[in-house]
């Protein structure tokens, strides 16, 4: 009986840590009104990492950093907007959510530890009908 009692205490602290830790690492998601807002009041940096193409082809939000994500130097690029500080609050935006959310992960593996990901994107996902569709700003891009 008492062994039972143990364990299940050990269960339940081990679950608990790891939830903790968990919620700690995870930074939210933003949806494009959000995203938007926080960039406004300079909460955050807004970075759109979609390829020159498609800057072109849609547009970008007035008030994002573009950074090619398959540009091989893109964590240089982005630490230098982000003033070489990794705590330094981002929102990540794409297309659709994937890549951004892919982004997500890898810069958090990296130390980045306040990455957000807008996972609706510009075009609409699954989450949602997008930055375009939500009628939010775009500029055109015709120098990217």
């Amino acid at each position: 009986m008492l062994y039972r009692t143990i364990k299940r205490f050990v269960t339940l602290i081990a679950t608990s840590l790891v939830f903790v830790a968990c919620s700690q690492a995870a930074s939210p998601d933003f949806s494009p009104e959000e995203a938007l807002a926080k960039t406004r009041s300079g909460e955050i940096l807004l970075i759109d990492i979609r390829t020159p193409p498609e800057w072109r082809e849609t547009g970008v939000a007035p008030e994002a950093h573009r950074i090619d994500m398959t540009d091989p130097k893109f964590v240089e690029r982005l630490l230098q907007e982000m003033g070489g500080d990794k705590s330094a609050p981002i929102a990540l935006i794409c297309r659709t959510g994937n890549r951004s959310g892919y982004a997500q992960k890898q810069l958090q593996s990296m130390g980045f530890d306040n990455v957000h990901n807008i996972p609706e994107g510009m075009a609409g996902s699954r989450s949602g009908p997008g930055w375009i569709r939500r009628g939010l700003p775009v500029e055109s891009c015709s120098n990217c």
